[in-house]
C-alpha cells in the first residue's frame, strides 16, 4: 500500500510528523490545535474559538488531500477539561450535518503548547 503525505500549510510544530497521510482510501489527519497558520500563534479569544481553529486546520488538512469535512468518518478530541465537554459539543455540531462522525473525547493532562484542545481526525476518499 502506497501513502502520500499531506501538507496544506497547517501549523506543524517542531515534532517529526506529517500534517496528513493519505493512504487506502483514508485521510489521516494529525491531531490539530488551535494555531493560526498565519501567525503560528495560539488564537486568542475564549474555548470556543480554540475548537473553531482546531476544526479549520483540521479542513485546511482534508483540503489539501482531496477532501471535507462531509467525509470525516472518525474524530478523536483531547481535552484538557473534561467541564468543557458540552461547549465543545454546542461548537462541534455546527461542522457536521446529520451524519455525524463516530467520535471518542479523551480527558488528558496536558497538550503541546500548552493549549486545551487538540482534534485529529480520519476522512474516507475516492484514491
Amino acid at each position: 500500500m502506497s501513502k502520500e503525505p499531506v501538507w496544506s500549510g497547517s501549523p506543524v510544530a517542531s515534532a517529526p510528523y506529517t500534517p496528513g497521510i493519505k493512504a487506502g482510501g483514508l485521510v489521516f489527519v494529525s491531531g490539530q490545535v488551535p494555531m493560526d497558520p498565519a501567525t503560528r500563534a495560539i488564537v486568542e479569544g475564549g474555548f470556543e474559538d480554540r475548537v473553531r481553529q482546531c476544526i479549520k486546520n483540521v479542513e485546511a488538512v482534508l483540503h489539501a488531500a482531496g477532501a471535507s469535512l462531509e467525509d470525516v468518518v472518525k474524530v478523536t478530541v483531547f481535552l484538557t477539561d473534561m467541564d468543557c465537554f458540552a461547549r465543545l459539543n454546542a461548537v462541534y455540531s455546527e461542522y457536521w450535518g446529520s451524519i455525524k462522525p463516530a467520535r471518542s473525547c479523551v480527558a488528558v493532562a496536558e497538550l503541546p503548547l500548552g493549549v486545551d484542545v487538540e482534534i485529529e481526525a480520519i476522512a474516507a476518499v475516492d484514491g
